[in-house]
Protein backbone atom coordinates (compact mmCIF):
# COMPACT_ATOMS: atom_id res chain seq x y z
CA UNK A 1 0.00 0.00 0.00
CA UNK A 2 1.20 3.54 -0.77
CA UNK A 3 1.13 5.51 2.51
CA UNK A 4 1.38 9.29 2.86
CA UNK A 5 2.63 10.05 6.35
CA UNK A 6 2.17 13.67 7.47
CA UNK A 7 4.44 14.72 10.33
CA UNK A 8 8.03 13.69 11.02
CA UNK A 9 8.25 14.03 14.78
CA UNK A 10 9.39 11.04 16.82
CA UNK A 11 5.98 9.36 16.61
CA UNK A 12 5.65 9.99 12.89
CA UNK A 13 9.15 8.69 12.19
CA UNK A 14 8.50 5.65 14.38
CA UNK A 15 5.19 4.63 12.80
CA UNK A 16 6.38 5.43 9.28
CA UNK A 17 9.26 3.04 9.93
CA UNK A 18 6.87 0.41 11.31
CA UNK A 19 4.64 0.61 8.22
CA UNK A 20 7.62 0.46 5.88
CA UNK A 21 8.93 -2.61 7.70
CA UNK A 22 5.64 -4.31 6.80
CA UNK A 23 6.26 -3.71 3.09
CA UNK A 24 4.28 -0.51 2.56
CA UNK A 25 5.72 2.29 0.41
CA UNK A 26 5.84 5.24 2.81
CA UNK A 27 6.40 8.90 1.95
CA UNK A 28 7.11 10.84 5.15
CA UNK A 29 6.32 14.58 4.94
CA UNK A 30 7.64 17.40 7.07
CA UNK A 31 6.99 21.09 6.49
CA UNK A 32 10.64 21.89 7.23
CA UNK A 33 12.84 21.45 4.10
CA UNK A 34 16.08 21.52 6.12
CA UNK A 35 14.83 18.84 8.51
CA UNK A 36 13.66 16.82 5.51
CA UNK A 37 17.18 16.94 4.05
CA UNK A 38 18.65 15.87 7.39
CA UNK A 39 16.29 12.88 7.62
CA UNK A 40 16.98 11.87 4.01
CA UNK A 41 20.74 12.05 4.58
CA UNK A 42 21.01 10.33 7.96
CA UNK A 43 17.79 8.27 7.83
CA UNK A 44 17.42 8.56 11.59
CA UNK A 45 15.54 11.01 13.81
CA UNK A 46 17.79 13.15 16.03
CA UNK A 47 15.70 12.20 19.09
CA UNK A 48 15.65 8.50 18.19
CA UNK A 49 19.35 7.83 17.82
CA UNK A 50 20.57 4.55 16.30
CA UNK A 51 17.17 3.73 14.73
CA UNK A 52 17.40 3.89 10.95
CA UNK A 53 14.32 4.25 8.75
CA UNK A 54 13.86 1.39 6.28
CA UNK A 55 15.18 2.06 2.78
CA UNK A 56 11.62 2.21 1.40
CA UNK A 57 10.77 5.38 3.39
CA UNK A 58 10.94 8.47 1.16
CA UNK A 59 11.26 11.90 2.77
CA UNK A 60 9.70 15.05 1.32
CA UNK A 61 8.72 18.59 2.26
CA UNK A 62 6.29 18.80 -0.67
CA UNK A 63 2.82 17.87 0.57
CA UNK A 64 1.46 17.43 -2.96
CA UNK A 65 4.19 14.90 -3.65
CA UNK A 66 3.43 13.14 -0.36
CA UNK A 67 -0.27 12.57 -1.00
CA UNK A 68 -0.03 11.78 -4.71
CA UNK A 69 -1.74 8.43 -5.38
CA UNK A 70 -1.86 7.68 -1.63
CA UNK A 71 -3.93 4.67 -0.60
CA UNK A 72 -3.70 5.64 3.08
CA UNK A 73 -2.97 8.98 4.77
CA UNK A 74 -1.62 8.95 8.34
CA UNK A 75 -0.93 12.10 10.37
CA UNK A 76 1.27 12.82 13.37
CA UNK A 77 1.36 16.60 13.48
CA UNK A 78 0.13 18.69 16.45
CA UNK A 79 -3.29 19.59 17.85
CA UNK A 80 -2.90 23.19 16.76
CA UNK A 81 -1.39 22.20 13.42
CA UNK A 82 -3.85 19.56 12.28
CA UNK A 83 -6.38 22.00 10.78
CA UNK A 84 -3.86 24.02 8.71
CA UNK A 85 -2.12 20.83 7.57
CA UNK A 86 -5.33 19.31 6.22
CA UNK A 87 -6.24 22.63 4.65
CA UNK A 88 -2.92 22.28 2.80
CA UNK A 89 -3.93 18.75 1.83
CA UNK A 90 -7.14 20.09 0.27
CA UNK A 91 -5.18 22.71 -1.64
CA UNK A 92 -2.69 20.10 -2.83
CA UNK A 93 -5.36 17.83 -4.25
CA UNK A 94 -8.35 15.70 -3.31
CA UNK A 95 -7.83 12.50 -1.34
CA UNK A 96 -10.19 9.53 -1.54
CA UNK A 97 -8.46 7.10 0.80
CA UNK A 98 -8.72 6.39 4.54
CA UNK A 99 -7.16 8.92 6.94
CA UNK A 100 -5.66 7.84 10.28
CA UNK A 101 -5.26 10.39 13.09
CA UNK A 102 -2.51 9.56 15.59
CA UNK A 103 -2.15 12.97 17.28
CA UNK A 104 -3.91 13.50 20.61
CA UNK A 105 -5.73 16.67 21.56
CA UNK A 106 -8.84 18.83 21.51
CA UNK A 107 -9.02 21.93 19.34
CA UNK A 108 -9.23 25.18 21.26
CA UNK A 109 -12.42 27.28 21.01
CA UNK A 110 -14.29 24.75 18.83
CA UNK A 111 -13.96 21.89 21.36
CA UNK A 112 -13.62 19.45 18.46
CA UNK A 113 -11.69 16.21 18.82
CA UNK A 114 -9.00 15.86 16.17
CA UNK A 115 -10.94 13.35 13.99
CA UNK A 116 -13.83 15.85 14.07
CA UNK A 117 -11.48 18.63 12.95
CA UNK A 118 -10.31 16.56 9.99
CA UNK A 119 -13.88 15.66 9.04
CA UNK A 120 -14.87 19.33 9.18
CA UNK A 121 -11.98 20.29 6.89
CA UNK A 122 -12.35 17.44 4.40
CA UNK A 123 -16.14 17.35 4.45
CA UNK A 124 -18.83 15.08 5.89
CA UNK A 125 -18.55 12.81 2.86
CA UNK A 126 -15.16 11.63 4.20
CA UNK A 127 -16.65 10.48 7.51
CA UNK A 128 -16.49 6.75 6.76
CA UNK A 129 -12.81 7.04 5.81
CA UNK A 130 -11.60 8.74 9.02
CA UNK A 131 -10.11 6.77 11.91
CA UNK A 132 -7.60 7.12 14.73
CA UNK A 133 -4.89 5.23 16.58
CA UNK A 134 -4.25 5.84 20.27
CA UNK A 135 -2.96 4.25 23.46
CA UNK A 136 0.09 3.89 25.73
CA UNK A 137 2.96 4.07 23.26
CA UNK A 138 6.27 5.89 23.59
CA UNK A 139 8.00 6.16 20.22
CA UNK A 140 11.31 5.41 21.96
CA UNK A 141 10.00 1.96 22.91
CA UNK A 142 7.96 1.12 19.80
CA UNK A 143 10.92 1.77 17.50
CA UNK A 144 12.92 -0.71 19.60
CA UNK A 145 10.10 -3.24 19.07
CA UNK A 146 9.26 -3.48 22.76
CA UNK A 147 5.81 -5.07 23.29
CA UNK A 148 3.09 -2.41 23.00
CA UNK A 149 -0.71 -2.52 22.87
CA UNK A 150 -2.88 0.29 21.50
CA UNK A 151 -6.39 0.76 20.14
CA UNK A 152 -7.77 2.03 16.87
CA UNK A 153 -11.20 3.35 16.00
CA UNK A 154 -13.15 4.78 13.09
CA UNK A 155 -16.62 5.97 12.21
CA UNK A 156 -16.89 2.94 9.90
CA UNK A 157 -16.21 -0.67 10.91
CA UNK A 158 -14.42 -1.46 7.64
CA UNK A 159 -12.02 1.45 8.09
CA UNK A 160 -11.42 0.48 11.72
CA UNK A 161 -10.49 -3.08 10.77
CA UNK A 162 -8.26 -1.82 7.95
CA UNK A 163 -6.31 0.32 10.44
CA UNK A 164 -5.93 -2.61 12.84
CA UNK A 165 -4.63 -4.90 10.09
CA UNK A 166 -2.32 -2.25 8.63
CA UNK A 167 -0.54 -1.36 11.88
CA UNK A 168 -0.64 -4.67 13.75
CA UNK A 169 2.67 -6.51 14.21
CA UNK A 170 3.84 -9.22 16.63
CA UNK A 171 5.17 -6.49 18.97
CA UNK A 172 2.64 -3.71 18.23
CA UNK A 173 -0.84 -5.06 19.01
CA UNK A 174 -3.80 -3.03 17.77
CA UNK A 175 -7.24 -3.62 19.33
CA UNK A 176 -10.29 -2.25 17.46
CA UNK A 177 -12.74 -0.14 19.50
CA UNK A 178 -15.83 1.35 17.85
CA UNK A 179 -16.07 4.26 20.33
CA UNK A 180 -14.28 6.85 18.19
CA UNK A 181 -14.87 9.79 20.53
CA UNK A 182 -13.89 7.82 23.63
CA UNK A 183 -10.61 6.69 22.07
CA UNK A 184 -9.73 10.22 20.94
CA UNK A 185 -10.88 11.91 24.16
CA UNK A 186 -8.90 9.70 26.56
CA UNK A 187 -5.71 10.21 24.59
CA UNK A 188 -6.15 13.98 24.68
CA UNK A 189 -7.03 14.42 28.35
CA UNK A 190 -4.31 12.23 29.89
CA UNK A 191 -1.67 14.78 28.88
CA UNK A 192 -3.11 17.34 31.29
CA UNK A 193 -3.00 14.92 34.21
CA UNK A 194 0.57 14.00 33.30
CA UNK A 195 1.62 17.64 33.65
CA UNK A 196 0.03 17.66 37.10
CA UNK A 197 1.92 14.48 38.06
CA UNK A 198 5.18 15.99 36.87
CA UNK A 199 4.51 19.05 39.01
CA UNK A 200 3.77 16.80 41.98
CA UNK A 201 7.06 14.91 41.61
CA UNK A 202 8.95 18.14 41.02
CA UNK A 203 7.64 19.49 44.31
CA UNK A 204 8.99 16.41 46.08
CA UNK A 205 5.66 14.73 46.81
CA UNK A 206 5.46 10.95 46.88
CA UNK A 207 3.74 8.05 45.18
CA UNK A 208 0.63 8.56 47.32
CA UNK A 209 0.14 12.02 45.84
CA UNK A 210 0.66 10.84 42.28
CA UNK A 211 -1.73 7.92 42.74
CA UNK A 212 -4.38 10.36 43.99
CA UNK A 213 -3.79 12.69 41.04
CA UNK A 214 -4.07 9.86 38.54
CA UNK A 215 -7.22 8.43 40.13
CA UNK A 216 -8.96 11.77 40.52
CA UNK A 217 -7.65 12.73 37.10
CA UNK A 218 -9.34 9.71 35.54
CA UNK A 219 -12.53 10.70 37.37
CA UNK A 220 -12.20 14.19 35.90
CA UNK A 221 -11.72 12.75 32.40
CA UNK A 222 -14.79 10.53 32.80
CA UNK A 223 -16.91 13.44 34.03
CA UNK A 224 -15.94 15.67 31.12
CA UNK A 225 -16.27 12.88 28.56
CA UNK A 226 -20.06 13.24 28.59
CA UNK A 227 -19.61 16.48 26.63
CA UNK A 228 -18.33 14.38 23.71
CA UNK A 229 -20.68 11.42 24.07
CA UNK A 230 -17.94 8.93 25.01
CA UNK A 231 -18.60 5.49 26.42
CA UNK A 232 -17.36 5.40 30.00
CA UNK A 233 -15.90 1.91 29.68
CA UNK A 234 -13.61 3.07 26.87
CA UNK A 235 -11.84 5.34 29.34
CA UNK A 236 -11.00 2.31 31.51
CA UNK A 237 -9.11 0.78 28.60
CA UNK A 238 -5.86 1.35 26.73
CA UNK A 239 -6.74 4.77 25.32
CA UNK A 240 -7.85 6.03 28.74
CA UNK A 241 -6.36 4.41 31.82
CA UNK A 242 -3.55 2.75 29.85
CA UNK A 243 -2.36 5.97 28.24
CA UNK A 244 -2.83 7.83 31.53
CA UNK A 245 -0.49 5.38 33.30
CA UNK A 246 2.30 5.51 30.73
CA UNK A 247 2.20 9.30 30.46
CA UNK A 248 2.06 10.00 34.20
CA UNK A 249 4.62 7.42 35.29
CA UNK A 250 7.36 7.68 32.69
CA UNK A 251 10.23 10.12 32.36
CA UNK A 252 9.96 9.58 28.58
CA UNK A 253 6.72 11.59 28.73
CA UNK A 254 7.25 15.17 27.59
CA UNK A 255 4.08 16.29 29.43
CA UNK A 256 5.31 14.79 32.70
CA UNK A 257 8.77 16.27 32.16
CA UNK A 258 7.28 19.68 31.36
CA UNK A 259 5.33 19.72 34.64
CA UNK A 260 8.38 18.62 36.59
CA UNK A 261 10.54 21.38 35.10
CA UNK A 262 7.96 24.01 36.07
CA UNK A 263 7.83 22.71 39.65
CA UNK A 264 11.62 22.82 39.79
CA UNK A 265 11.59 26.52 38.98
CA UNK A 266 11.46 27.05 35.22
CA UNK A 267 8.75 29.30 33.80
CA UNK A 268 6.35 27.57 31.36
CA UNK A 269 8.00 29.02 28.23
CA UNK A 270 11.51 28.04 29.32
CA UNK A 271 10.25 24.56 30.23
CA UNK A 272 8.81 24.15 26.71
CA UNK A 273 12.10 25.26 25.17
CA UNK A 274 14.01 22.75 27.26
CA UNK A 275 11.67 19.91 26.25
CA UNK A 276 12.31 20.83 22.61
CA UNK A 277 9.08 19.24 21.37
CA UNK A 278 5.39 20.14 21.49
CA UNK A 279 3.75 19.69 24.90
CA UNK A 280 0.20 18.78 23.92
CA UNK A 281 -1.18 19.00 27.47
CA UNK A 282 -0.39 22.71 27.59
CA UNK A 283 -2.56 23.23 24.51
CA UNK A 284 -5.34 20.82 25.46
CA UNK A 285 -5.81 22.15 29.02
CA UNK A 286 -7.24 25.33 27.44
CA UNK A 287 -9.71 23.29 25.36
CA UNK A 288 -10.69 21.07 28.30
CA UNK A 289 -11.29 24.04 30.58
CA UNK A 290 -13.46 25.62 27.89
CA UNK A 291 -15.51 22.40 27.61
CA UNK A 292 -15.92 22.22 31.38
CA UNK A 293 -17.01 25.83 31.71
CA UNK A 294 -19.51 25.51 28.87
CA UNK A 295 -21.06 22.37 30.40
CA UNK A 296 -20.76 23.61 34.03
CA UNK A 297 -18.58 20.62 34.92
CA UNK A 298 -15.87 21.16 37.52
CA UNK A 299 -12.40 20.13 36.35
CA UNK A 300 -10.18 21.21 39.27
CA UNK A 301 -6.95 19.49 38.15
CA UNK A 302 -7.28 20.89 34.65
CA UNK A 303 -8.02 24.32 36.07
CA UNK A 304 -4.96 24.15 38.33
CA UNK A 305 -2.69 23.19 35.43
CA UNK A 306 -4.16 26.01 33.31
CA UNK A 307 -3.62 28.55 36.10
CA UNK A 308 0.01 27.50 36.54
CA UNK A 309 0.79 27.69 32.81
CA UNK A 310 -1.20 30.75 31.78
CA UNK A 311 -1.95 32.79 34.90
CA UNK A 312 1.30 32.58 36.81
CA UNK A 313 -0.11 30.64 39.76
CA UNK A 314 2.71 28.98 41.69
CA UNK A 315 2.62 25.17 41.85
CA UNK A 316 2.59 25.38 45.67
CA UNK A 317 -0.50 27.62 45.66
CA UNK A 318 -2.20 25.33 43.15
CA UNK A 319 -1.67 22.37 45.49
CA UNK A 320 -3.09 24.33 48.44
CA UNK A 321 -6.18 25.24 46.40
CA UNK A 322 -6.78 21.60 45.44
CA UNK A 323 -6.37 20.41 49.04
CA UNK A 324 -8.83 23.02 50.29
CA UNK A 325 -11.66 21.84 48.04
CA UNK A 326 -14.68 20.44 49.85
CA UNK A 327 -14.62 16.66 50.20
CA UNK A 328 -17.54 14.83 48.62
CA UNK A 329 -18.50 11.17 48.52
CA UNK A 330 -16.48 9.26 45.96
CA UNK A 331 -18.60 8.29 42.97
CA UNK A 332 -17.06 6.01 40.32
Amino acid sequence: MRVAYLGAGTWGFCLASLLASKGHAVTLWTANPEFCSLLAKKREHPKLAHSKAPASVVFTSNIKEAIADAELVVESVTSSGIRPVFEQVLTAGAIHCPVVITSKGIEQNSGLLLPEVVMQVLGEEHRTKIGCLSGPSHAEEVIEKLPTSVVCSAYDAGTMNLIADTFNTPFFRVYPNSDMNGVAFGGAMKNIIAIACGISDGLGFGDNTKAALMTRGLHEIRKLSVTKGCRQETLNGLSGLGDLCVTCLSKLSRNYSYGRLIAEGLDPMSAKEKIGMVVEGAYTCVSALQLGQKAHIAVPITEAVYSIIYEGLSPQDAVRALLQRAIKEEHL
